[in-house]
């Protein structure tokens, strides 16, 4: 089949192919049974693999990426039209829509502000449109922290809250108190994981790992792109000890320890 009989355009071709897919009559039997929850997972990991592949610097595997990524969006369109909620194009209107109202600046008036200006004013904007919605919905008060997904990867959920306390001077003023913090956590953890006490444990994980999360932040550093780099050269170096277990001919864990840390170091040497 050529896709151009699916469309004019790519995006046409793309919303055709997808109701095609959904055809009761002679569409796939895996996309059939589909509904949002079940494709949500793929969603996710669509998304960590667009960020993978603009890790690696690598442009034809991010634009396949994208391209998955775009299917995840056209599907939940699909359902949500299929069950009278909403449609693509209300999808499109709504969100330029919104970018316009965020970009005062550029389509209301020029008035020169900088990234710092617009970002201020990009925090404004969004949470007066919080406080509209949770107006809407009979929510008591407009919490700062309300629309912060709670599906979003931990440490990102952690920087995002922290940022948002940050803005309404919720933060420490400089480095200093944030190393105490993370010292007074990790001694907290030492002590609960002497008592044994799994529970105290886990809790006092969480507080280190948010105490670090904002430091990470402080330091300008995104968490989470930082714990994967740190992934990657494990996985590296690791791999090399691998490697050398399997050109030597030998079980991977009758290298013991000593001669494994020998390996390991002998891998982050440039």
């Amino acid at each position: 089949m050529n896709i151009t009989q699916l469309g004019v355009t790519p995006i046409t071709r793309l919303r055709s192919l997808m109701k095609k897919l959904r055809d009761p009559d002679g569409g796939c039997p895996w996309d059939l049974k589909q509904n949002f929850n079940s494709i949500a997972p793929y969603t996710i990991e669509e998304a960590y693999e667009v960020a993978d592949a603009i890790e690696r610097g690598h442009m034809d595997d991010l634009r396949e990426e994208l391209g998955d990524l775009m299917f995840q969006v056209i599907f939940y369109a699909q359902l949500a039209e299929e069950d009278g909620h909403f449609t693509f194009d209300e999808i499109c209107d709504g969100l330029t829509e919104k970018m316009v109202r965020r970009h005062p600046h550029v389509f209301s008036r020029s008035d020169g502000r900088n990234a710092e200006v617009q970002t201020r004013a990009w925090e404004d904007i969004k949470a007066a449109e919080r406080a509209a919605k949770q107006g809407a919905e009979g929510v008591s008060f407009p919490s700062i922290l309300s629309d912060v997904p709670l599906g979003l990867p931990a440490l990102t959920r952690a920087e995002k809250l922290q940022n948002r306390a940050a803005r309404v001077g919720f933060d420490w003023p400089d480095l200093s108190g944030v190393m105490d913090k993370i010292i007074e956590e990790a001694q907290e953890l030492s002590d609960a994981a002497e008592s044994l006490d799994a529970d105290a444990v886990e809790d006092e994980m969480g507080d280190l790992l948010f105490a670090l999360t904002n430091l990470s932040r402080k330091l300008g550093v995104d968490p989470e792109t930082a714990l994967r780099r740190t992934n990657r050269k494990f996985t590296q170096r690791f791999n090399s000890i691998e490697r050398y277990a399997h050109d030597e001919d030998r079980r991977l864990d009758s290298l013991g320890l000593d001669e494994m840390e020998a390996l390991w170091q002998a891998a982050k040497s440039p």
